[in-house]
């Protein structure tokens, strides 16, 4: 059987033939121009990972000026279908573990890395919250992302610029003496105070050469003071104080067994989120580079400090967290640093963020860290020859 039309063939045809076949060609038009690809030709059909999650890819050299070769991974996430959370590795601040460890001991779907670490140690260097309990502090006001993902209901982002620092207020002799704390969950310094949660690890490790208070209760209550030990037990229940130095300040002698405190944080936000808000935040993730808040994309990074020749304007591998027009979050890891990819600087991160239709972005760690896993694979290709970089921490996404 022949499978053409010849000319002559045409003619014959009824218009009660003719009706079906227009019908049909016409319906496939209008769906085309009615469901168009989403973005565009520079990336990649979906891959839906799960309802809510799809997975792209691009290769646009565009996206790059002067163009080179590029590679991107994405993840398109629902807010209504999934939910976000800060996964810290080996469940505690001490020691760095890969993502697609983090991912895989925390059953989650995807995963990419986060915030900055101290390589040395793998402590955040940044603000860092972790459900609902502040693990790393900072003065210095850096890009940050802060999470709400309700069990039901709506996964939420806002980001801002933060610093955040937290204070005693101890309750002594009738009167309140108020005490800065130097850092959270961070390696001791002579002369500092350290406050130790139960995610920094099972103990402060820190040398015996200073003075250390056991917290727990409700009102919090000095419970024992143990000098020239180190290495204080922190309770599931309750906070390690640690002073580095066996001469004590004024203000820290008031800190006997039996004494109640309050701790209290105060947030700092450049763009004006609110302190109740952070404070009321399941997770809040640092970054460097708050690269679009409210539609608006910033220029100036002046108040993060740091590098621009070497940070903003060098192409590296990146992390990117962002929220588009329609309320769909985003996760992108650009690779770099090799052939195949060249990475991107920050402006040519905020075009991939136009193109994405992002109103908030904010850029995470990158360099050798920037990982992308999906259904425990690591999907990417990261720039260390070693492979995947052990990190501090990491955004995790999780079905409702």
């Amino acid at each position: 059987m022949r499978l053409f039309i010849t000319r002559e063939r045409i003619a014959p045809i009824t218009m009660m033939r003719r009706v079906p076949i227009l019908f049909v060609l016409l319906t496939l038009a209008c769906g085309a121009l009615q469901n168009p690809a989403p973005y565009g030709a520079w990336l990649s059909a979906p891959d839906q990972v799960a309802k809510g999650v799809e997975f792209f890819t691009s290769t646009d050299q565009s996206l790059v000026d002067p163009a080179g070769p590029i590679s991107v991974s994405l993840l398109r996430l629902d807010p209504a279908r999934v939910r976000l959370a800060s996964l810290l590795s080996n469940d505690e601040v001490m020691y760095a573990e890969a993502v697609r460890d983090m991912a895989v001991r925390s059953n989650v779907l995807a995963a990419v890395n986060a915030g900055f670490f101290n390589v040395d140690n793998g402590e955040p260097v940044g603000l860092l919250k972790v459900d609902g309990e502040l693990v790393s502090d900072t003065t210095l006001p850096r890009g940050a992302v802060a999470i709400w993902s309700p069990t039901d209901g709506r996964t939420t982002l806002a980001f801002d610029q933060v610093s955040v620092k937290v204070s005693l207020y101890v309750l002594s002799g009738g009167e309140t003496v108020i005490v800065p704390v130097d850092g959270v969950d961070t390696t001791r310094a002579r002369g500092k105070l350290m406050l130790y949660s139960p995610k920094y690890h099972e103990h402060t490790d820190t040398a015996a050469n200073g003075v250390e208070w056991v917290l727990s209760g409700k009102p919090l209550t000095v419970t024992s003071v143990r000098r020239d030990a180190g290495r204080t037990p922190i309770p599931a229940d309750g906070l390690v104080l640690s002073y580095g130095g066996l001469e004590l300040p004024e203000a820290l002698r008031h800190l006997v067994p039996g004494v109640t405190l309050e701790l209290r944080r105060t947030w700092t936000a450049v763009h004006g989120l609110g302190s109740d808000r952070l404070e009321s935040a399941d997770h809040v993730v640092n970054g460097a580079g708050l690269l679009r808040r409210g539609g608006v994309a910033l220029t100036s990074w002046d108040v993060e400090k740091f590098s621009v020749a070497n940070f903003v304007e060098a192409r590296h591998p990146r992390t990117m967290v962002g929220v588009d027009r329609s309320g769909y979050v985003w996760l992108a890891v650009v690779d770099g640093r090799q052939a195949a990819s060249v990475g991107m600087s920050f402006s040519e991160l905020q075009v991939l963020a136009d193109r994405l239709e992002l109103t908030d972005a904010l850029n995470l760690d990158g360099g050798g860290s920037s990982t992308m896993v999906v259904r425990d694979q690591v999907v990417n290709h990261p720039s260390d020859s070693t492979g995947p970089r052990a990190v501090s921490d990491a955004i995790g996404v999780t079905l409702r």
